[in-house]
């Protein structure tokens, strides 16, 4: 078995890169302003692109870019010199699902890992070799496959092609969200990075001589969610997914928050670490991960299709998250036995707090006490961007993020 492991990352701006290295992740993903696949993300400009895989590689992470998008003739004119941009910074990895856009990978960007997206639906060893073949280093497998599909496309591969799958995030109702409902709802083309998620609407039946009068395809009153696709959660199941032969674990969301990125990258962090390889079979959920990805922002946990059918793949009665918590608080520093932090949502003395703290198990704890700027005791931080003392027993490292219950 290859056991080469990693916890991939997503990357919306420069601040969720910096959250995601900081949590735990090996390696990042991310688009620069054009050919990406993610276009609601604020994305990177040159000049991030060359920050943020310096920030990453000085920590040890590895920065992969996304040229997954279906270019046109005008974009394609455009991609040469982009592509020896990434590849003058230092970039380790593109994913691309176009196989013009593979070909002037190779050419223009001879020194990063050429790495095929799931925008181009590998479902098969033969279409996994042919990559293989073409140069690439890593495939992202097609969501719609098994464990079982995934173990035979393991060991009927060569053992040097690295595979990539998703373990945690939004699923997309189209087939390795190759869809054109957007495009032909809204204009906005999915393919092109501009999906309106019109899967995510709820739809009624009318009858053509009868306007204006809706009928619900369930009987419900808000009509039905017939295309909402729940979300996905394998970290109970990592150690299947490695048996199976999988290598990079992708977490989608580069259009969520900094909070998200760092509490699912720490929470898959938790649970890889706890991973033994040679005992994969008696592995459990560490319950400090499993609880964390119950705090976070997420729609109704499912295991896509990796045991085959999905049971518990859809709800209809509405396509809104499960949020219980919000952050109150960014831990700046530590200094003179108080946390210094920056408030984000108002808060009292009193208030409970959960601790994100990167690369640590969470932790909880009262707000007795709390001084502003000045070093006035206050008993409630009602201002946005105010700077906090916060009386604690021990460091709590910059970066940490201060929750408390919705």
């Amino acid at each position: 078995m290859n056991r080469f492991l990693e916890l991939l990352s997503p990357a919306g701006d420069l601040v969720r890169l910096k959250a995601a290295v900081d949590f735990g992740a090996d390696a990042v993903y991310l688009a620069g302003e054009e050919f990406g696949m993610r276009t609601a993300a604020a994305n990177f400009s040159r000049d991030d692109l060359k920050s943020g895989v310096e920030y990453a590689h000085k920590n040890n992470v590895k920065v992969h870019i996304t040229c997954n998008t279906v270019p046109h003739n005008a974009e394609m004119e455009r991609m040469p010199q982009y592509l020896e941009y990434l590849n003058s910074i230092g970039v380790d990895a593109i994913i691309a699902s176009d196989i013009g856009t593979m070909e002037l990978v190779k050419k223009y960007a001879p020194n990063v890992d050429l790495h095929v997206s799931v925008q181009s639906g590998i479902v098969n060893y033969h279409s996994a070799n042919a990559f293989y073949n073409m140069g690439a280093k890593r495939v992202v497998l097609a969501r719609e496959l098994s464990l079982d599909e995934i173990a035979e496309i393991r060991a009927k591969t060569n053992p040097e092609l690295e595979l990539e799958a998703f373990a945690h995030g939004a699923m997309c109702v189209s087939f390795s969200a190759r869809c054109l409902l957007s495009s032909y709802m809204t204009g906005r083309d999915a393919n092109r990075g501009d999906c309106a998620q019109p899967c995510r609407w709820s739809y009624a039946l009318m009858e053509e001589k009868r306007p204006g009068q809706y009928f619900p395809v369930e009987e419900t009153k808000q009509g039905t969610y017939i295309l909402n696709a729940n979300d996905l959660c394998m970290a109970p199941h990592l150690n299947k997914m490695i048996a199976a032969g999988v290598n990079s674990f992708k977490l989608e969301g580069r259009a969520k928050s900094h909070y998200y990125t760092a509490a699912v990258t720490n929470a898959y962090r938790i649970a890889l670490d706890s991973i033994d390889l040679d005992n994969l079979h008696n592995w459990v959920i560490p319950k400090a991960a499993e609880e964390e990805l119950s705090k976070i922002s997420h729609r109704v946990y499912s295991t896509g299709f990796y045991f085959g059918v999905p049971e518990n793949s859809q709800t209809y009665e509405n396509a809104g998250y499960v949020r219980d918590y919000a952050v109150a608080a960014i831990v700046t520093g530590y200094e003179d036995g108080c946390i210094i932090c920056e408030m984000k949502n108002k808060f009292a003395l009193g208030a409970e707090f959960d601790c994100l703290e990167p690369r640590s198990i969470p932790f909880s704890f009262t707000v007795e006490k709390m001084f502003n700027e000045k070093g006035e005791s206050i008993d409630v931080a009602p201002h946005p961007t105010m700077t906090l003392k916060i009386p604690f027993e021990r460091e709590v490292k910059a970066g940490a993020l201060l929750r408390m219950k919705s």
